[in-house]
């Protein structure tokens, strides 16, 4: 199955094949400061899985990720991992936004205080082994 998606403006398109590895609402500071949210939400795929149309732009958050976005609209699409070969596509940005539901929360050890989590999904105070 091929998933679609998008920034907002459409000057970015991708496609990612299959099913994704996991799909995870990440609390830690990084993704919220990345995403200028309380979190990021998003499902993860091989590189080999997305393919992208159109021009991004890359911002180092770290030596082990880069954030990807839209230089025209500045939607934040991918966290492209440098050491593993996994990204992270925002769930909101397919076309779909129902595609894929999350099925944990990770870092809530640097949850907002007031994000209230309450669903019933597994709660990992840092990245689950």
């Amino acid at each position: 199955m091929i998933h679609h998606g998008g920034c907002f403006c459409g000057a970015v398109r991708f496609e990612c094949r299959g099913e994704p590895i996991n799909v995870r609402i990440c609390h830690c500071r990084n993704c919220q400061k990345a995403m200028g949210s309380p979190f990021f939400a998003r499902a993860l795929f091989s590189h080999d899985a997305l393919t992208i149309h159109g021009e991004t732009a890359r911002f180092p958050s770290s030596d082990a990720l880069d954030r990807m976005f839209c230089p025209r609209c500045g939607v934040r699409l991918f966290s492209w991992r440098n050491t593993r070969p996994v990204v992270g596509v925002a769930l909101a940005c397919f076309d779909d936004p129902n595609a894929f539901a999350p099925t944990e929360h990770i870092w809530t050890s640097a949850k907002i205080g007031w994000v209230a989590i309450n669903d019933a999904l597994p709660q990992f105070p840092e990245n689950p082994a």
